[in-house]
């Protein structure tokens, strides 16, 4: 592992004002020399996180402000050629990805800045020429056509792979309905997570950034609450950076399953105590009362001998709960199950749980939160 692939860039930034954020993202670029890597001629297809329309303050998304301050420090280093890119969770459309954008602030940022929103909505089947778990992804076109990739996170806990950050977002690369397929192809965590880092080493952003000014904890991506970190981070590496946010966040990077496929392929340092900070004291900024997701119980199982395994996950692995209550009958809980497990039923939804492969993705993107994830009550895991 080169020593650029240990190094992470961390500046404390207590809000989303404009000037504030904007000093605070050209400190990271002028800590990670940015210069080396970006300039006149390159095409930059920056990827933030917009899972679903959300406003910026609910912490679900990336941060318009967050995402401005890249692009200015792209075009200080002589960028002229940009373009944000994303594929949200749901169909991947024209009207979807323009709803989108308006809800989460982007569209409003980008006509200020003048910069195009992507709604080319072409994908190519791609090899992965190092895969071990997946060895050809769809990938939007505007990430492929890309001479660099800066990838903007936000930080937030997540109920299967719990943590999303600069890994996680990379599966935004992947369009629309496409992603359910790969969580059925890959429904258990260790397998998608592997599948998670053949895509980063396929899309191998230049530069990973970290948006936890505003964090989600609990039961995210969509589902937790927010929480102020007031920090951003940034590496030459998504793999550095999750590691640095795991440290703010009280996680041991072992404890996320991606981080640890990426260690077993030597992509990753171990520990935080292997990384280099540049900037701000990350200690200071530590929370480690941050809330985490329930958890599958991973650990435990790994515990149970194996001819009991199989009846102890079904058993204690959280299940999706739909508070009929508070249901509005919408339908994106079933459109996003990649096993076709959830079915509209008098307005409300409903679960065939014989069926599902708890990935989460209805509690994901329902839009008013009405899914819970329950857990067997016996154990406290």
């Amino acid at each position: 592992m080169h020593n650029d692939d240990r190094l992470v860039a961390v500046k404390r930034c207590d809000g989303y004002e404009m000037a504030q954020v904007d000093k605070a993202v050209e400190e990271l670029f002028a800590a990670l020399h940015a210069e080396e890597l970006v300039g006149p001629g390159k095409r930059v297809a920056i990827k933030p996180n917009l899972l679903m329309r959300r406003r910026p303050d609910e912490a679900t998304t990336t941060h318009p402000a967050v995402v401005a301050a890249a692009i200015k420090a792209l075009r200080r280093r002589g960028v002229t050629d940009l373009l944000i890119a994303e594929s949200p969770s749901g169909q991947y459309t024209r009207a979807r990805l323009k709803s989108i954008y308006d809800g989460c602030g982007m569209t409003a940022m980008a006509e200020e800045l003048k910069v195009p929103l992507n709604l080319d909505l072409g994908v190519t089947q791609t090899l992965a020429p190092h895969a071990r778990m997946c060895r050809e992804f769809p990938i939007l076109d505007p990430i492929l056509q890309a001479d660099v990739v800066v990838n903007v996170a936000k930080l937030k806990t997540h109920m299967m792979t719990t943590l999303s950050g600069c890994v996680k977002n990379l599966f935004g690369c992947v369009p629309g309905l496409l992603k359910p397929e790969l969580h059925c192809r890959f429904p258990d965590q260790e397998d998608f997570a592997g599948m998670l880092i053949d895509l980063c080493d396929l899309v191998r952003p230049t530069l990973s950034i970290c948006d936890g000014i505003v964090a989600m904890e609990g039961n995210g991506p969509s589902g937790g609450s927010p929480r102020q970190l007031s920090t951003l981070l940034a590496s030459r590496s998504p793999y550095a950076a999750d590691v640095a946010a795991c440290a703010l966040i009280g996680l041991a990077p072992k404890q996320v399953a991606m981080l640890r496929e990426a260690m077993n392929r030597g992509l990753c340092p171990s520990s935080f105590e292997e990384l280099t900070i540049e900037g701000d004291s990350i200690e200071s900024l530590m929370q480690p009362d941050f809330q985490k997701a329930v958890s599958q119980g991973t650990d435990f199982l790994m515990r149970v001998p194996k001819v009991f395994r199989g009846p102890a996950k079904a058993l204690l692995t959280p299940k999706p709960h739909i508070r009929k209550k508070d249901c509005i009958g919408c339908g994106r809980c079933a459109e996003s199950c990649p096993k076709h497990t959830i079915r509209i039923a008098d307005k409300k939804a409903v679960i065939a749980y014989s069926d599902c492969i708890k990935c989460y993705c209805c509690h994901e993107m329902c839009p008013v939160k009405a899914i819970d994830i329950r857990r067997f009550r016996l154990f406290d895991l």
